[in-house]
């Protein structure tokens, strides 16, 4: 009988995961089923571009997924019972054949469903802020700022990686706009001093009105008001503050964290349900030093590599490898004539070495293109190495087989 591997969620870590173990186990053994509503793989890290009003490439995971032996299923995950090892799907809203719900049983199923925007429960942004950590919200975002008239004021709070990207490159696609971002803190206060004395210029140069040191407590249709009593006025408001992790898990018997992501070991294997994996903004893995990793595709790809090669060596009954998971830098778009990368130690603490201007540009599109070609090539240009599945998860190493 075949292995059912189910992965849910096919953006960088779910998809990557999939294509690696398609790449690791031998197809008469296993079955591979990803799990996804959408039917094209999408850039999260491009998603301020398409709110900016750039179109990007197509990404097809039919095209991308041909002959690898994983199955696309089309279908939103409404529950998932890891008691019984079920997963619980709805077919999407424009699908017009097959069953509404669907129950898909697992012998190993890896969480890869990610997160998005966290309104942090600030009044009036739910129903009137905008968001870009999916492709719907920046859809609709890319629509309200189109639709709106020169010298008007477009707000992003949030001065993380995020909200830089997106003040920027909305003020470079629109500089008739009148865009200021909000910051809890100082501008890129995390930077090195190179780092932040070349945001400053940037931010500068594109007519941005910063607000440092800003809490935002509530949000209406035209306007924010602030921690101190203060408004900014705001016909758009894109709100950046931080990722909110899905909330399915919630409903499971997984230990999670308070923030409910999945805790996993080292080789991200659920530490309370050993036939489920977490990688990506869903889990809660450790780096360097012990601390946790952060939510991006920094983390997020290699964890979905350690998942897989562990799943794959533990159904072949071979010795799990283990991936050092660690960090070098910090992409930062700054519009598309402008960047910023800032180097880091292991544990992602800004060093002073930082690479600026067009160059640093011309640097990130291709970390962002390198990613997007990582997920259909998840061995990395790597040969496949297409093991055999032993009867049972420790069992002999003697019917390993290796395919290029």
């Amino acid at each position: 009988m075949q292995h059912r591997i189910v992965v849910l969620g096919a953006g960088y870590t779910g998809a990557i995961a999939a294509g690696r173990l398609a790449k690791r186990l031998h197809h008469e053994d296993v079955t591979i089923t990803l799990v996804n509503p959408e039917a094209d793989f999408v850039e999260r890290v491009r998603l301020h571009q398409i709110a900016a009003g750039q179109d990007l490439r197509p990404r097809p995971f039919g095209e991308m997924f041909a002959g690898t032996g994983v199955e696309l299923k089309l279908a939103k995950v409404t529950a998932v019972d890891v008691d019984r090892k079920t997963v619980t799907v709805a077919a999407p809203v424009a699908a017009t054949t097959g069953p509404e719900r669907e129950e898909l049983e697992y012998d190993t199923l890896v969480y890869a469903l990610g997160s998005g925007w966290n309104d942090g429960g600030v009044p009036g942004t739910a129903e009137h802020a905008d968001e870009i950590s999916s492709r719907p919200g920046a859809l609709r975002l890319r629509g309200r700022l189109a639709a709106l008239d020169a010298g008007r004021p477009v707000l992003v709070v949030g001065g993380g990686l995020t909200g830089l990207e997106a003040a920027t490159e909305i003020a470079e696609a629109r500089p008739d706009l009148d865009v200021a971002l909000a910051a809890h803190g100082a501008l890129g206060e995390w930077l090195s001093e190179k780092g932040r004395a070349h945001l400053r210029k940037v931010v500068d140069g594109l007519g941005i009105t910063v607000h440092e040191h800003t809490e935002v407590d509530a949000v209406e249709t035209d306007r924010v008001t602030t921690a101190d009593g203060r408004t900014i006025p705001a016909e758009v408001t894109v709100w950046t503050t931080g990722f909110a992790v899905h909330p399915i898990a919630r409903a499971t018997a997984l230990e999670l964290t308070d923030q409910d992501q999945i805790v996993v070991d080292t080789t991200m294997r659920s530490v309370s349900h050993p036939d489920v994996y977490a990688v990506g903004d869903a889990a809660m893995a450790t780096g360097p030093g012990g601390k946790p990793l952060r939510m991006s595709c920094a983390s997020g790809v290699p964890m979905a590599w350690q998942a897989a090669d562990a799943i794959a060596a533990r159904l072949a009954g071979t010795k799990v490898p283990h991936i050092g998971i660690r960090y070098s830098q910090q992409c930062i778009s700054l519009g598309r004539k402008e960047g910023l990368i800032q180097f880091v130690t292991a544990d992602d603490r800004a060093v002073e070495r930082a690479l600026t201007g067009r160059l640093a540009a011309r640097y990130k599109e291709l970390i962002c293109k390198g990613a997007a070609w990582g997920v259909a090539n998840p061995t990395v240009g790597m040969p496949s190495r297409r093991r055999r599945v032993v009867g049972q998860e420790t069992g002999s190493r003697a019917r390993t087989e290796a395919a290029v």
